[in-house]
């Protein structure tokens, strides 16, 4: 019956048209009254404590380093170190786009931001260039999926606090996740370009000069990665505190190095960044309300009984709990799938003696994944927007690189050696 009433409550508020954050404060309340427990006050004080945590602090400082990373030049520079690298070979521009999206991912974390920046540069070289619009846009999205996994992901920030996990053992066995996810993205174009890539021109020739020149530019917004990983690998700083260093790093060489940004241009993408993570953190402070209540009125217990043929078998569970995820990611946008689900999951996990590392970073992807299903997939409707092209059209582009996304996820169930030893070399 509680399972019941929290699905009941949550599916009807955001049929109602709640947005997301509101619905899962009227499914709180409704556990509340089940329960015969309903207090305003411990509802006001979880709402409070679920954001007064020292790790989200990190998720504005990302949401920042994004913004300056985008506003400051290091994104286009990005693009253009990737071109003179592989804009040569015949479907260059696809190329280009992974290789810059897996660059772009271990800057800001951010999918969204990502695939905009990405769109906003090569659609147009692409459309002049005659390749396939609506695949073109797909393959754009499918990179800017990477985000979440490489770090500095906000999605493993998230995670981390919600299931109460390191996250910086989450950033570091995200690494070799998210590069197999962009050589996978590159096998599968390499099959579609034979048949639907522009032949190569006499612009798109490799030169040495315009790579050294290409790279000498971008040096910049390249050690920024470094300074990251190798910082939290060294223990130099925390997660949170990388992401402040990301912003601050991105601020500096935006103004001084590259000079494409202005001190004027500060209050206007501080506030760009505020908006954004204020509606990351509202979200995850209602999330956490829910959370409290799951835990109260035991429901990962109640899923447990449902799985519980599944309990003995870690690889069948893994299958049924991402399959789970699967199918509320086609219609719960990526940061509710991960604040919902987490709770309820991660008791099972835990009694099945799943590592938690190997998990979060199967279920972020597998979220991250969701971005690009219809209905909702965000990712999917940015660069829609962006290409200007019609989302259908641009649904049925991304497919083949959604299948091969979804055969590495599944891959990753089969062999979880894959996720955890190279992490263990990280570590």
């Amino acid at each position: 019956m509680t399972v019941t009433i929290f699905i009941l409550s949550l599916l009807g508020a955001m049929t109602l048209g709640m947005p997301i954050a509101f619905a899962l404060l009227v499914c709180g309340v409704a556990l509340m009254f089940h329960l015969d427990n309903f207090d305003t006050q411990i509802l006001a004080q979880n709402l409070l404590e679920g954001t007064n945590n020292y790790p989200l602090m990190a998720v504005p400082f990302f949401m920042l380093a994004g913004e300056l990373m985008n506003a400051g030049g290091l994104s286009r520079r990005i693009i253009a170190m990737a071109q003179a690298l592989v804009g040569h070979v015949r479907g260059g521009l696809s190329y280009v786009a992974i290789l810059a999206a897996l660059v772009m991912a271990s800057i800001s974390g951010s999918a969204v931001a990502d695939t905009a920046a990405l769109a906003a540069v090569l659609v147009p070289l692409m459309r002049r260039a005659g390749y396939n619009l609506p695949r073109s846009a797909g393959l754009i999205a499918s990179g800017g999926i990477i985000a979440p996994i490489i770090p500095p992901s906000i999605g493993f920030v998230v995670f981390g606090v919600a299931a109460q996990v390191s996250i910086t053992k989450l950033f570091l066995a995200g690494i070799v996740p998210g590069i197999l996810m962009g050589v996978t993205l590159a096998i599968t174009w390499w099959f579609c370009a034979r048949r639907e890539a522009p032949p190569i021109t006499q612009e798109d020739r490799f030169e040495w000069g315009r790579l050294v020149s290409a790279i000498r530019q971008g040096f910049w917004a390249l050690l920024l990665p470094v300074v990251i990983i190798g910082g939290m690998k060294a223990g130099v700083f925390t997660p949170t505190e990388a992401a402040v260093v990301a912003a601050v790093y991105s601020m500096l060489v935006g103004l001084f190095v590259y000079r494409e940004m202005r001190i004027a241009d500060m209050p206007r993408l501080m506030l760009q960044a505020a908006k954004t993570s204020s509606v990351v953190m509202f979200l995850v402070a209602c999330a956490l309300v829910s959370a409290w209540l799951i835990t109260i009125a035991d429901i990962p217990g109640q899923v447990g009984e449902l799985l519980q043929p599944f309990m003995d078998n870690k690889v069948l569970l893994m299958f049924m709990m991402m399959a789970l995820v699967v199918v509320i990611g086609t219609a719960l946008d990526f940061m509710p799938t991960v604040l919902i689900l987490t709770p309820v999951l991660m008791p099972l996990v835990k009694q099945a003696g799943i590592d938690p590392i190997y998990f979060g970073v199967l279920f972020i992807m597998n979220n991250a994944i969701g971005l690009l299903t219809p209905p909702v997939g965000t990712v999917l409707n940015v660069v829609a927007g962006v290409a200007r092209v019609d989302l259908a059209r641009v649904t049925r582009g991304v497919m083949p690189f959604l299948l091969a996304q979804t055969f590495l996820l599944m891959l990753f169930i089969l062999f979880p050696q894959l996720v955890m030893v190279p992490a263990r070399w990280f570590y």
